[in-house]
């Protein structure tokens, strides 16, 4: 691999890490407990700071500021971290703090991650892979997204709140209860309206998975019971890991309640 290309207006301080290939655009500020794996882009004036660790591949746009630290009055300096996995593409203005030591002290972005403008992961989040969050969307502290979630531009995740893996939110849209993997979310106050059929069939998940997952829904709608209940049925019953992904997560520890089927 070459070596790292530095423009000669950014700032790398001592101690950081700067790996093979890397290059670092013109008024970049990097800190001293940085970690860039081989092959990143930062095209220029990007912040990058705190104890974070940025994967192979990664891009970083124009004006995003990265590994702050958390927008939390409860944090007192205690040291955290962040974890940026591979090839994401995180563009102009977007914001991603370390963790708090309530919150487990890491926030932790998964790879092929695509961080549209102005969007903001918070402290202690856990970002999967392959999520798409779309322009000014924002995720609170300790939020969790599996993989493959889409959230709409415009749209507020609260904090604690878990959303399952291929699930997609709408636009303008505040979500403040956990979302069922492959649950589909819209209107401004967050309402499961169905499921992510179009992100299925791009996936090329099986018709009968397909079929599986819109009777559970029906069933989760309409079922007797609490909403844990159901849930609980539909594993005795079915047959499909995709059905049963969703019961697992239903059953799994929340601090939040669930969107539910209207």
């Amino acid at each position: 691999m070459s070596d790292p290309v530095i423009h000669p207006s950014a700032v790398v301080e001592p101690g950081a890490t700067i790996g093979p290939g890397c290059e670092i655009g013109p008024f970049c500020h990097i800190g001293p407990e940085v970690t860039l794996g081989p092959d990143c882009v930062l095209k220029s004036h990007v912040v990058v700071t705190g104890e974070t660790e940025v994967g192979e591949g990664t891009t970083i746009f124009p004006f995003a500021v990265i590994g702050e630290v958390p927008q939390d009055l409860k944090f007192r300096g205690e040291k955290t971290r962040l974890v940026i996995g591979k090839r994401n593409r995180i563009r102009e203005h977007v914001t991603m703090n370390c963790g708090t030591e309530g919150g487990g002290g890491v926030t932790r972005v998964g790879d092929d991650g695509l961080f549209m403008a102005g969007c903001h992961v918070a402290h202690d989040a856990q970002v999967g892979n392959n999520v798409i969050l779309v322009n000014n969307s924002a995720l609170a502290g300790h939020c969790v997204l599996e993989d493959e979630v889409i959230i709409g531009g415009l749209s507020g995740v609260h904090q604690w709140v878990r959303v399952g893996r291929g699930a997609i939110i709408g636009a303008v849209t505040m979500v403040t209860n956990d979302v069922i993997p492959h649950g589909l979310v819209q209107a401004p106050r967050g309402r499961l309206d169905g499921l992510n059929l179009v992100g299925l069939k791009r996936r090329g998940v099986a018709r009968s998975d397909i079929t599986a997952l819109r009777a559970a829904f029906q069933m989760l709608a309409q079922g007797e019971g609490a909403f844990s209940e159901r849930a609980r049925r539909l594993g005795d019953e079915t047959q499909s890991d995709y059905v049963r992904e969703i019961v697992n997560f239903v059953l799994a520890d929340t601090d939040r309640h669930f969107l539910t089927p209207g």
